[in-house]
This record gives C-alpha cells, sequence and structure tokens, in this order.
C-alpha cells in the first residue's frame, strides 16, 4: 500500500498530546490523517488532515469513523474495544490489536494476564467493589500499606492511591479495582518495545523514571537508566516477554520495578506512545512517534539507539493555579544548553495536568540530569 503523498489514511482515535507528536511524524512523511476526539479543543486538531468530534467510547461514532480510514490506531486506550473488533472483523487494520487491548485495558485482567503467562509482577488482589477491600481488612485478608487501582480508566496519576490506613478508601470510586503490595524498589524502569505487523522486533534503552510523590506521575525520564548492564538486560529481557505473550502492534511501554535484590517486577503497560519514551523526539535515532508509525504501516524499524544522553521534565499544572495557561521563564530555560521545551497546546491548566514537557540533551547524563533539576525549579505552569 501506498502511504506517502497519497489518498491512504491513518485513523487516530483520540486527539491529546501524544496524537499530536505522532502528527509531526505523519506531516514529515506526508501521510495523510484524520483524528476523533470527544473535545473541539483537542491539541491535534491543528495538525491533522481531518478532525471529528465524537466519543471514544461510543460504538456507533468508533465503528463509523474507522470506516472512513485505512488503518486504525490509537493514542489512549480508552475506547470502544467492541467497535475495534467489529471493524476487525470486516477486515480493517486495527493497531494494536483489539485482542491486545483487551488485555491492557483492565488493569484486572493485565495482572492476572501476568500471572497466568509467568511475566513477574507483584502481588495483588482482585475486587468488584471497594467495600470488599474493607470486608477483607476486617477478616485479615489483606493488611495496610498497599495500592489501590481502579481497574479501568486511570490515566496520567489518576485512579492509583496508596492506602496506608482505614481512611484513605474513603472517597475512592466504588467499582472494580485491585489492591498490591508495596514493593520495596530501587528504581522505576520502562522498556519501551516496537513491533511491526510482520513481527519485527525492537527495542529502546532502559529508562529511569521518578515520580512525583503526590500526584503519582513521572517528573523526570533518564536515558539511560543508572543500572547495571546485567540490570538493564534483564528489564530488556522482561520487557520482550511482556511483548511477546501481548502480541501488541506498535509500540508497548513496559514500566517495571527493580527491587532491592535486582529482581524485576512488571508494573503496567500502555500499547502506545508513552511519556518515558519522549526523550527519544531529541535524543535518539528514531524517535518513538515515528517508530510507531513505522510498526504499524509494516516498514521497516528504525534505529532505537540514543544519539547522546537524554532527560525528560514533565511540565504539570502548578498548585493553586486554574485558568488560562502561562509558561514563566520559558525563555530562560531556552537559554540552557540542549534543552527544548514542548508545549502541547492545553489553553487551561490546572494542579498537576499535563501540560507540555522538556528535553534535555547531552553527552554526560549527570550534567543532563543537573541541567533538568535548574529546569523544573525555573520554569512554571501558572494561570492568569
Amino acid at each position: 500500500m501506498e502511504y506517502f503523498s497519497s489518498g491512504f489514511t491513518l485513523g487516530i482515535l483520540g486527539g491529546g498530546q501524544l496524537g499530536k507528536m505522532m502528527l509531526y511524524e505523519t506531516r514529515k512523511f506526508d501521510i495523510r490523517t484524520k483524528v476523533m476526539n470527544a473535545s473541539e479543543d483537542a491539541p491535534c486538531r491543528i495538525a491533522c488532515n481531518e478532525f471529528v468530534i465524537g466519543s471514544l467510547m461510543d460504538y456507533n461514532t468508533v465503528y463509523e469513523f474507522g470506516k472512513t480510514v485505512d488503518v486504525l490506531t490509537i493514542e489512549i486506550e480508552n475506547v470502544n474495544l467492541d467497535a475495534l473488533e467489529k471493524l476487525e472483523d470486516e477486515g480493517k487494520k486495527v493497531f494494536p490489536p483489539t485482542k491486545a487491548l483487551r488485555i491492557i485495558q483492565n488493569k484486572a485482567k493485565q495482572k492476572l494476564f501476568y500471572v497466568d503467562h509467568n511475566v513477574p509482577t507483584a502481588d495483588f488482589q482482585r475486587f468488584a467493589y471497594v467495600n470488599e477491600i474493607k470486608d477483607s481488612i476486617q477478616n485479615g485478608g489483606l493488611d495496610f500499606p498497599f495500592v489501590w487501582k481502579a481497574a479501568q480508566f486511570g490515566y496520567d496519576g489518576q485512579g492509583v492511591q496508596v492506602v496506608r490506613e482505614q481512611k484513605d478508601l474513603e472517597g475512592l470510586p466504588p467499582g472494580e479495582c485491585i489492591t498490591e503490595e508495596m514493593v520495596n524498589f530501587k528504581n522505576e524502569l520502562a522498556v519501551i518495545v516496537a513491533r511491526s505487523a510482520s513481527g519485527e522486533v525492537k527495542t529502546y534503552p532502559v529508562v529511569e523514571m521518578e515520580f512525583h510523590p503526590e500526584a503519582n506521575q513521572v517528573e523526570y525520564v533518564i536515558c539511560p537508566a543508572r543500572i547495571s548492564e546485567e540490570v538493564a538486560q534483564k528489564a530488556q529481557e522482561v520487557a520482550l516477554n511482556v511483548s511477546e505473550e501481548i502480541k501488541h502492534v506498535g509500540l508497548l511501554a513496559v514500566e517495571m520495578f527493580q527491587t532491592q535484590e535486582d529482581e524485576i517486577l512488571v508494573n503496567e503497560v500502555a500499547p502506545r506512545p508513552h511519556n518515558s519514551g519522549h526523550y527519544s523526539i531529541e535524543g535518539s535515532y528514531t524517535n518513538q512517534f515515528e517508530q510507531h508509525l513505522r510498526a504499524i504501516l509494516d516498514i521497516p524499524l528504525g534505529n532505537t539507539d540514543s544519539k547522546v544522553a537524554g532527560i525528560m521534565v514533565n511540565l504539570v499544572g502548578a498548585e493553586g493555579h486554574t485558568g488560562e495557561v502561562v509558561y514563566e521563564n520559558i525563555d530562560a530555560i531556552m537559554a540552557m544548553s540542549g534543552v527544548t521545551p514542548h508545549i502541547y497546546g492545553k489553553k487551561v491548566t490546572r494542579p498537576f495536568r499535563k501540560m507540555g514537557h522538556v528535553t534535555i540533551v547531552n553527552e554526560d547524563v549527570k550534567e543532563a540530569r543537573t541541567i533538568a533539576q535548574k529546569v523544573k525549579e525555573t520554569i512554571k505552569v501558572v494561570s492568569k
């Protein structure tokens, strides 16, 4: 099939910042795109060939949209899977495949899949309702502390809560969820695996993630991870195994814990470009968004090596600020060596909302991390 400067249309479900950055690459290759999102203010709107407003969870809306494109992909996994399955049954190319999305979309199913396929992961329990957790605690089946996760629709730190005492359960959504044991870890790591429609597979280097303690969002992504070669190899092997078992097409970001004993436990996965790969835009020979396109269009995969060390700093809305966004001191960070800001195009900020990110590249990862700290301390995402 001809993709470049042709009548081919790539459909993207979801119009957020991941889709916007994917569109940078489609424009580079002159691939026609059609995007659907529920909000008319979606970041993708300015960069696609055709923009459609519609619910990603509505069967008919997703089905009718899918019929108008040649290949369909996602930038968020919260989409109507029954519609995608119907499209696949009718011969439409949908990537990642619906079977993979059904495993990943529900965290309880995802964890059970790991157990069934001997993927190392933290011990967990599955509950139909939050009230069942309270009963389990009273009957001695569950002890504090633990991590609560909503089975579905968690995103950007939402749907995850550390529960240290009874009062932490108050106010949690009542539906299906899991609880996980608290892992005593050295590092949180991630590996992005690219898998093409014909089965070619490549991995990006292991990255290290530093999280905000309150928002449960990544603050820094560091590539290469500051770990031993032995641990890096083990993380790569685990990520490749997960990829092989799930049989996704496109990118699979595998988030992992490195325990105090240097074991690797899979936390969760995302079947799309991911926050942990943003450093690759400036730091890699082939960035993650181009690689996703190569994989789903079955074009030979690109070089995943890093050109230089890369750090990603998330730009999130400052606490106490809601309203029209202002990026304070952005000129100051752009004066720093190797610093590139990426602004997502969201006009309204609120506390901890992802508004952009900054990449820092340097030959020395220690120097890159030092500059990243200065960036974090300098730029402020506030409201007017």
